[in-house]
């Protein structure tokens, strides 16, 4: 490890997992004295990180997502409770889960996962702890359907507890597209050829197959011809400028003015809005809802994992991360006062039930998981 390595590029290192504690610890040390810090942020580190504390490892979604945790999270807990919580980002599921599955157990804790997908797949995979209800009591403030999914898959038992919703529908740049014409043209705007090269999407293989659903008018959760799938994710492939991997490119391809319209996740839309863009956002007919929620894998210390998950269901820091993410809390509104933002963010229910939502079908999905996005990668190759 060099000791001119910046604490704040160590730290980013630590966090994604790139370098186990103990390299960190050596590193902070390192860098400490290359730089004579007594205080200040290295102190704040090396303070938590000398000192022999419980620890839990937390991995969430980068940008607003993170720095929505991180503020109105992750450091109250560590305040009120002394365990310290390192926290990473990912911006690829599927990238994410590679790396659990070639770790040691224990390495990876709690994963802020996206959709019950996600968490058929890690249950499938062995990867799932059990979690004691009794020791998370604000679980009983969560939407009942978000919960459901999720035990049918992990025989009555939880690995994971819901934690906000949203949906993944279409973004564009008014100065460009009106909001008449997204009305008219739906999901298939996302085809309309004069708008070659101002076109994006994100590069997963489970959205394009729902988009091309819609584009193809079949239902995403029983697609009875793939051969039309197929040739509306070619089309896609041609117009797009590009495709996005995190909610951090989304943004800035729309903010920089680099494409006109793109499939966009609810809250990263409504983050842009309150920055001043003038984005328009819509859930086209059977556009994709989803949950998230927060996994405990195999293998972590699980008390301290319980009191972290109970500690961010309780009321005033689920809003206050929701307001922040933009993404609704899954806490029940006809339970839990949400306050006045919540019920203003895209995609939420006031009803507490989601029951006019479409979410993926874990079970189908899963099942094609392995044709599906391999076939898919050969599509967008040219193959």
């Amino acid at each position: 490890m060099k000791d001119e390595l910046g604490y704040e590029q160590l730290f980013d290192r630590y966090r994604n997992g790139e370098i186990g504690r103990r390299d960190f610890l050596k590193g902070l040390g390192a860098t400490a004295m290359a730089v004579g810090v007594v205080g200040g942020p290295l102190g704040m580190y090396s303070g938590k990180a000398s000192a022999a504390v419980d620890e839990i490892r937390f991995d969430t979604w980068g940008g607003t997502v993170y720095d929505a945790f991180l503020k109105n999270g992750i450091r109250p807990f560590q305040d009120k409770t002394g365990i310290n919580v390192n926290a990473g980002t990912f911006g690829n599921a599927d990238q994410y889960l590679a790396k659990v599955k070639a770790s040691q157990p224990g390495a990876f804790q709690i994963a802020h996962l996206s959709g019950v997908f996600d968490y058929a797949r890690y249950v499938r995979l062995g990867l799932n702890a059990t979690i004691d209800e009794d020791k998370i009591p604000r679980l009983d403030t969560v939407i009942e359907n978000l919960v459901k999914p999720l035990r049918k898959l992990s025989d009555g038992k939880l690995a994971g507890v819901p934690y906000d919703y949203g949906a993944t529908g279409i973004a564009y740049n008014r100065k460009h597209i009106s909001d008449d014409e997204v009305k008219e043209k739906g999901a298939n705007i996302l085809l309309d050829k004069k708008y070659k090269g101002k076109i994006s999407g994100w590069n997963e293989w489970k959205t394009r197959i729902w988009y091309a659903a819609l584009q193809t008018d079949q239902n995403p959760n029983d697609i009875q011809d793939m051969d039309k799938i197929w040739d509306a994710v070619r089309t896609s492939s041609s117009l797009v400028l590009k495709y996005w991997s995190s909610g951090a490119e989304l943004m800035k391809l729309l903010a920089n003015d680099e494409v006109y319209v793109t499939e966009g996740y609810s809250g990263r839309i409504k983050a842009l809005q309150d920055q001043g863009y003038d984005i328009g956002y819509m859930d086209p007919p059977g556009g994709l809802a989803w949950e998230e929620l927060m996994f405990v894998i195999k293998g972590s210390p699980m008390d301290a994992c319980e009191k972290f998950i109970n500690f961010l269901l309780k009321p005033e820091v689920a809003v206050a991360v929701a307001e922040a993410q933009k993404y609704p809390p899954s806490l029940n509104p006809k339970k839990v006062d949400v306050g006045d933002v919540v019920p203003t963010l895209p995609a939420f229910d006031p009803n507490g039930t989601l029951d006019d939502y479409d979410f993926f079908d874990a079970a189908y999905w899963n099942e094609h998981e392995e044709q599906w996005s391999r076939k898919y990668n050969h599509v967008i190759h040219g193959f």
